[in-house]
């Protein structure tokens, strides 16, 4: 499920970018040296940042758009939630947008081979987990438990991203989950267990921690290569069809900025 955006009238105005914004879009070390500076963009008055943003940013990303509002007045920053594989869809077939922050590589990798990313830089990682009722009533103690078929078991979708590195973790595990639903974003798996609708659910650790303790965490099990599996490495670029291109890379390198990371490390996210 999508937020509703609120898309502006009329031509937006340019932003007279600085020097040091201007510099931005040179390339990833310039980007990373100058965001963690703190660079902000000039005379941004209404400008619209459209941002569309993986499922499990949900609440990470509004921290972050705040900052980055406050640091740039009259910049109003609209975040686009929803599962990457929808997102990546909705971007190549035109719809409006000046950033995208994806779960994984390979959505990020269909919006860059359509020509509208040129630019991807790692920004985070993020881990598969299960997610069960408090207090873990059923008693599971890894992946391995998920295969008894008299349990509600839920999962994302492929390709959604979660749903992908599910997929990964039982090949790795040598374990075959058969769920009752796949979802389209981790944020309905999460639902569907803080609900009670299902028994266990995969999701991201980021989840639980967002569940404010209405979910919680049992570790997957397994060896090295379950660990592996289940890691995701998340991408943020700069859109090909941004009205304002200083102002998206401006927003690209403030995620990347200490600020941008230290709300991504508080909300259980790993550096990229």
């Amino acid at each position: 499920m999508t937020r509703v955006l609120k898309h502006p009238h009329g031509s937006r105005m340019r932003a007279r970018a600085s020097a040091c914004v201007r510099a931005l879009v040179r390339g990833s070390v310039a980007m990373l040296a100058l965001a963690a500076a703190g660079c902000a963009v000039d005379d941004t008055s209404d400008d619209v940042l459209i941002v569309h943003a993986a499922a499990s940013l949900t609440d990470v990303m509004d921290v972050i758009a705040a900052d980055f509002e406050a640091n740039n007045p009259g910049v109003d920053v609209q975040i686009n939630v929803g599962g990457s594989s929808a997102l990546a869809s909705q971007i190549v077939e035109g719809a409006p947008g000046d950033v995208f922050a994806s779960a994984d590589l390979a959505q990020m990798g269909v919006v860059h081979d359509a020509g509208l990313a040129p630019h991807p830089l790692a920004f985070a990682t993020n881990t598969l987990t299960i997610a069960v009722a408090p207090g873990n009533p059923r008693g599971f103690a890894g992946l391995a438990d998920l295969t008894d078929p008299s349990l509600d078991v839920v999962v994302c979708a492929a390709p959604v991203p979660c749903g992908e590195v599910a997929l990964a973790v039982e090949k790795a595990a040598g374990v075959d989950i058969q769920p009752v639903s796949e979802e389209l974003s981790v944020t309905e798996v999460l639902a569907k267990v803080t609900s009670g609708q299902a028994d266990p659910g995969l999701v991201y650790v980021t989840d639980i921690a967002r569940s404010k303790g209405e979910a919680e965490e049992v570790p997957l099990g397994g060896d090295e290569s379950v660990a592996i599996a289940a890691g995701t490495q998340y991408p943020i670029a700069s859109l090909t069809t941004a009205t304002d291109p200083i102002v998206a890379d401006a927003f690209v390198g403030f995620v990347l900025s200490d600020s941008g990371q230290s709300a991504l490390e508080n909300a259980g996210f790993g550096s990229p």
